[in-house]
């Protein structure tokens, strides 16, 4: 059996999530029978983290198995031509056996995009949230560095989130600004369900002076979803890369590869 990994961008909002559903279009759906055409068999995919309905992706990993030989390019360009317009594969590649797209993982790393004017753009509609009160990015991103390290995010998981407990590393975060655009870059070992959308709705207050920057510890530590803000739109974020170990040679995706940088 050969085992491939590939690099998949997708825009989110015209598909129910990522994974496969009977009932709704969805990213793994049109994946898995672009290149299950390609192979002549059933393929089934494994990915590094599933999207939620209308969230984005520039780095998402995929891997699978199959016994057929192909050449590399049969992924890229062959399944490139049976996938709708808002799917692509980046790149394609024969992985090591060890190599698991989810567990093989360290990290993930996502960008939440805020188009932050007073009027809102026609070209960028479901690709960012649009705030058009002015936000304080010097507080947000202050806010954002009492998420930094080993927490229990309780206050910013998903009411049916199904994870065994909400403790999770958070790596680097910040939150910046370039013109209108606005940027919450958060990096983790792992995120829990809505997780990132639940802190940016929190971090939208603060930049909005509604609360204060102090808030963001205080429901850490209350470990209380109900207590915290509602959960950010799905259109502004955007999954940016998977992580692995150096001896997978797994590409990278550079921030400003991300639209609007």
């Amino acid at each position: 059996m050969k085992k491939i990994a590939l690099g998949i961008e997708y825009l989110g909002f015209n598909y129910c999530g990522y994974q496969r559903q009977l009932d709704c279009p969805t990213v793994q759906g049109h994946l898995e029978e672009a290149i299950s055409s390609i192979a002549n068999t059933p393929i089934g995919l494994v990915c590094a983290g599933r999207t939620d309905t209308g969230v984005h992706a520039v780095g998402q990993v995929v891997h699978f198995e199959l016994a057929a030989e192909r050449p590399l390019k049969a992924w890229l360009q062959g399944a490139n031509t049976k996938l709708p317009a808002d799917i692509r594969v980046r790149w394609a590649q024969a992985v090591d056996e060890r190599f698991h797209a989810r567990f093989s993982a360290v990290a993930r790393q996502y960008r939440y995009v805020i188009f932050n004017r007073s009027v809102n753009s026609a070209v960028l509609a479901n690709r960012v949230t649009w705030l058009y009160s002015p936000l304080d990015v010097e507080k947000m991103n202050l806010a954002a560095q009492s998420l930094v390290g080993y927490h229990d995010f309780s206050s910013f998981r998903a009411s049916g989130c199904q994870a065994s407990n909400a403790l999770r590393t958070i790596e680097f975060m910040s939150v910046t600004r370039k013109g209108d655009f606005v940027f919450i870059d958060i990096k983790a070992n792992a995120f829990l369900h809505h997780m990132v959308r639940n802190i940016a709705g929190t971090l939208f207050q603060i930049g909005l002076s509604q609360k204060p920057v102090e808030w963001v510890g205080e429901l850490l530590a209350l470990q209380d979803r109900t207590k915290a803000a509602p959960t950010g739109p799905a259109g502004g974020l955007y999954f940016v890369n998977a992580f692995y170990p150096d001896e997978f040679n797994i590409p990278q995706i550079a921030l400003d590869e991300v639209l609007w940088q």
